[in-house]
């Protein structure tokens, strides 16, 4: 298989919609197709296209006509959201994706990438994640409803392939960071909200950080930047229903984690941990093997440097946010 790195000339011709465009990932996957030279991209906004509607997803296509939907829209939180609106994160995930799926075969789209999560993995999966292991067990209990809707995307693309000779590819990120993340407290991820207390604790002159769990359970993470790379790669050379893992390789303690942080922001005090509160998943590191050997995709970032741009980004944003409050 040829891996055209750039996939210029793959991008001119088509009509791309992306789902979530508007969206953390979707800001880098829109400027990675545009550096690739895709000219016709169209990006539904949740305010003028509920994509959980199959009469809105029928317009949304009829209007678009695109050639190839990337299917990055979500409705995700953190561990508290899930807990509090799982009836939610099940049905609109669900249903965004069925729909969009089924119509784009209806349409004759062609092709349909659907974006999964690491949350469809089952609870204990033997570490690094393999994709041939994601029906061995039910997934962490609080992620479920999400991940088994976002997971029923591969069941359909295996399914319309299957049946209707239909080409949908199915990938999982793991956890993604890197500079434009959600940075709000309460619903934000491990890294940013471990950057933003950090910082709040620096400037206020606090001696200790609290930190959930123990810092045992790992984690892995992919810059922003290398998801999308890695979608847009699939996009152009990958067409099979096998699920395909997108990460960095590496894993990472949450106590390693919370202390280059700590380094990296200039706080000097201490990391205090609160045991009392929930350590998720014990450890989650995937397999990458597959995404470079179907696609050529391995991430390139690395993850110190990853980590210092993101805290760069989010303190020039603090900076900004700032001064325009001082100019009000």
């Amino acid at each position: 298989m040829d891996h055209n790195s750039s996939g210029e000339g793959f991008w001119t011709d088509k009509r791309v919609t992306v789902t979530g465009g508007a969206g953390f990932l979707g800001s880098y996957v829109l400027s990675g197709l545009r550096v690739r030279g895709a000219k016709d991209i169209f990006v539904p906004h949740i305010e003028d296209f509920d994509l959980v509607q199959t009469e809105v997803v029928r317009q949304l296509i009829g209007e678009a006509k695109p050639d190839i939907i990337l299917h990055l829209a979500a409705n995700v939180g953190g561990i508290g959201a899930n807990r509090a609106r799982p009836a939610e994160f099940f049905y609109d995930n669900l249903m965004m994706g069925v729909n969009l799926l089924h119509e784009s075969w209806k349409a004759g789209v062609g092709k349909f990438v659907a974006i999964g999560t690491v949350c469809a993995y089952p609870k204990f999966t033997p570490v690094p994640f393999k994709e041939d292991e994601l029906w061995n067990g039910y997934p962490e209990e609080t992620n479920a409803p999400y991940g088994l809707a976002k997971k029923m995307l591969l069941v359909q693309s295996e399914s319309y392939r299957k049946q209707y000779n239909y080409n949908s590819i199915f990938l999982i990120p793991v956890n993604l960071y890197g500079p434009g993340d959600n940075f709000n407290l309460q619903s934000s991820h491990v890294i940013p909200a471990l950057i933003r207390k950090c910082i709040e604790a620096q400037e206020a002159g606090k001696s200790e950080v609290v930190v959930w769990g123990d810092g045992s359970p790992t984690r892995e993470f992919l810059y922003a930047e290398d998801a999308a790379e890695g979608i847009l790669l699939g996009a152009e050379n990958y067409n099979s229903s096998e699920p395909v893992n997108l990460g960095s390789g590496y894993e990472v303690s949450i106590k390693d984690l919370s202390e280059l942080i700590a380094k990296l922001t200039n706080f000097e005090g201490e990391l205090v941990w609160d045991v009392s509160k929930p350590n998720g998943q014990p450890r989650r590191g995937l397999d990458v093997t597959r995404a470079e050997e179907r696609f050529g995709f391995r991430s390139k970032m690395p993850f110190e440097e990853g980590v210092r741009r993101t805290i760069e980004w989010y303190r020039g944003e603090r900076n900004r946010q700032a001064a325009v409050s001082e100019d009000q």
